[in-house]
């Protein structure tokens, strides 16, 4: 049965959610946007949540914003921590686990996306694919002891970008040195981050550890900075427009597949959710039908290695 079934008409919203409290959620990329939406609503739920941010500033003024509409009661807190530098990953994922002693999910939401030009991390990496994809690895390895204590959940906020560009992984070159395009660059990002999912699915089952659960998600076409924090002139332009039309809907909307992933219980790990409207830019939330190419076994496989090589971490599975 498809989840558009399984929730009704209206599709799976937070109402569904009932109380969190005594439960720990820690999430990438809450400064703005699907980030923040999902913040506010775990939070009013009476949710622990611990947001993993590269900007101090804003995080402090997030938090004030949070606590004004939710009161100060809330268990709020913030890391610093910049999905493009891996030093600053490892260093962030020890202060979490000092800082907490349960992760009932952890939610890959941090992205970058469209950048115009071929930029590296100070790892070396093509931008897109180091933060979205490698900065994510890294952080899921490091915390997935926990995780697995807790019995809890990895949450992959991708994109439907993912069957936009080449419909595989470019092992051969991966930083785009030759004919780099922005687009294809991020969408080669998001199918990593995708394909990631259904591999680590596979690779817990044949260990064993069916308790942890892993969920691949999308937002859908949602009102948020991401275009305007690194998109082109002409993207960015066109995205001003777009936003202001029906087919896009608002970040809260956004927010729900990740929400429904992190919260929901008995949800199939095998499916790929978000808004289920034309195009999956909108609509209600449910499962979408995910493209074969994202579950190319052998290119998951290879992805996964070349993944532990580039960032030096072996998964204690």
């Amino acid at each position: 049965m498809g989840t558009k079934d399984q929730f009704g008409k209206q599709g799976w919203t937070p109402e569904r959610i009932g109380s969190l409290q005594g439960k720990t959620y820690v999430i990438t990329g809450t400064t703005s946007g699907t980030g923040f939406e999902a913040t506010r609503i775990l939070l009013s739920k009476g949710a622990k949540v611990v947001m993993l941010n590269r900007n101090q500033k804003k995080s402090e003024e997030v938090i004030a914003a949070l606590k004004k509409d939710l009161g100060n009661n809330i268990d709020v807190s913030f890391l610093l921590m910049d999905l493009a530098e891996q030093a600053s990953v490892r260093k962030a994922a020890q202060e979490v686990l000092e800082k907490v002693t349960r992760i009932d999910a952890l939610m890959c939401n941090g992205a970058i996306a469209q950048v115009p030009n071929q930029k590296l991390t100070i790892d070396g990496f093509e931008s897109q694919l180091g933060v979205n994809h490698y900065g994510h690895f890294t952080l899921q390895a490091l915390l997935f002891p926990l995780i697995e204590k807790s019995k809890g959940r990895i949450v992959t906020v991708g994109s439907m970008g993912y069957n936009l560009g080449l419909k595989s992984i470019k092992f051969h070159d991966m930083n785009w040195d030759k004919n780099y395009n922005g687009n294809d660059a991020y969408s080669q990002s998001k199918l990593a981050q995708i394909m990631t999912v259904y591999e680590l699915q596979d690779r817990l089952e044949k260990a064993g550890k069916t308790d942890i659960k892993v969920y691949a998600c999308h937002p859908g076409a949602s009102r948020t900075s991401l275009i305007k924090t690194s998109g082109s002139l002409i993207t960015r332009f066109v995205w001003q427009i777009m936003k202001l039309s029906p087919m896009v809907q608002s970040a809260e909307k956004g927010s729900y597949p990740e929400l429904m992933c992190a919260t929901e219980p008995e949800l199939d790990q095998s499916g790929f959710y978000g808004p289920t409207g034309r195009n999956y830019w909108t609509g209600s939330v449910g499962e979408c039908k995910l493209e074969p190419h994202a579950k190319d076994k052998a290119v998951a496989e290879k992805l996964w290695t070349v993944s532990e090589k580039a960032t030096g971490l072996k998964w204690n599975l």
